[in-house]
């Protein structure tokens, strides 16, 4: 069985193994971490799944109520910690930005760790800052900078298709990507259009850019000739999600939208050699280029054939003599063996 639990509101789904627990959607529950055990809520009751799936944590049990007062604890420790690091790092006139807290209270190595998330366009050299943080939250400090992706992943928002940024809710890894994804999926090359909200290239390009690669790959070119069932054409345009291929007319010079399939060359040299047997094979017709040229009437040699005159001539005439003296002799042994006095 399978369980999904989320540490804020419409945050990142983690995956648990519910184990002997049957929470209900809404409940507290304890969740391992590396830092101990945290309070997160259930969002997906446990489930059975089709597929086996090993390697999920286990969940630790229904939180109780020290555990909820604790996290409400920590909850505020967490706002006021924020409050504070902002009004320091106005005071250094650092240029830095607050992106999240982390309160870590159950460390066996230290007693209570805040840890501060923040971006800069830069290096920052924040060793004064760090000391008033420890002096004024009376706990050890931890400073780490982010990037532009990391810092939209711990904020959150919506995308400009209007959903919730794929950084915040399900991807895990960022994978790179390029200008030239853009350019094979026919996407105007502009910043506003192909960026995000952390200001970098959509990582939604990396989704459907093998689909286009392999479209690209089989589909005729932009300006080839092909042949439609509509009539003959030139291709102007492409279709990817659709499949299809728009094709301006030779003879009323419309436009028309063409399976890849009815105007790429593999299927049509294969409907021009199929016979209506299904079974048949393909017979290959010569071109006019292999073809042997005829041979004319003045390579015949008039030698050969006198040269075989006597050989075909000669025999015919012993023949018929033979036919004419062996009749007699013949018909006398036939009539000897039959008893009858030689004449």
């Amino acid at each position: 069985m399978v369980m999904a639990v989320s540490f804020e509101r419409y945050g990142r789904l983690y995956y648990l193994d519910p184990g002997p627990h049957r929470p209900r959607v809404g409940d507290k529950v304890l969740v391992p971490t590396d830092d101990g055990p945290e309070v997160a809520e259930c969002v997906w009751a446990p489930q059975f799944v089709t597929e086996e799936i090993g390697g999920l944590p286990l969940c630790d049990g229904i939180a109780g109520t020290a555990d909820l007062d604790r996290d409400e604890q920590n909850r505020q420790r967490r706002a006021d910690a924020r409050v504070i690091a902002k009004k320091l790092i106005r005071q250094h006139d650092l240029p830095m930005k607050v992106v999240g807290i982390d309160f870590v209270d159950r460390r066996a190595d230290v007693d209570q760790l805040v840890i501060v998330y923040f971006s800069a366009p830069h290096r920052v050299d924040f060793r004064e800052l760090v000391r008033d943080l420890a002096r004024g939250l009376r706990a050890r400090i931890e400073l780490r900078q982010v990037g532009a992706r990391d810092e939209a992943r711990l904020q959150g928002g919506i995308g400009p298709c209007g959903r919730d940024l794929c950084c915040a809710t399900f991807l895990k890894d960022f994978e790179p990507v390029s200008v030239r994804m853009a350019k094979d999926q026919d996407l105007p090359l502009n910043p506003l259009k192909i960026s995000g909200a952390c200001g970098r290239l959509m990582c939604c390009l990396k989704y459907e850019h093998p689909l286009y690669q392999e479209y690209n790959a089989k589909a005729p070119a932009v300006g080839t000739a092909v042949e439609t069932p509509a009539g003959d054409g030139v291709v102007v345009g492409h279709n990817v999600p659709s499949d299809t291929v728009v094709v301006r007319l030779a003879a009323s010079g419309r436009r028309c939208a063409c399976s890849r399939a009815d105007v790429c060359s593999p299927r049509q040299q294969y409907e021009a050699s199929s016979t209506t047997t299904p079974d048949a094979v393909p017979v290959e017709l010569p071109t006019p280029a292999v073809r042997a040229p005829e041979p004319e009437p003045a390579v015949v040699e008039p030698v050969a054939v006198v040269a075989e005159e006597p050989a075909v001539v000669e025999p015919v005439a012993e023949t018929a003599e033979e036919r004419r003296q062996r009749k007699p002799r013949r018909r006398r042994r036939l009539n000897h063996e039959e008893g009858e006095p030689e004449q």
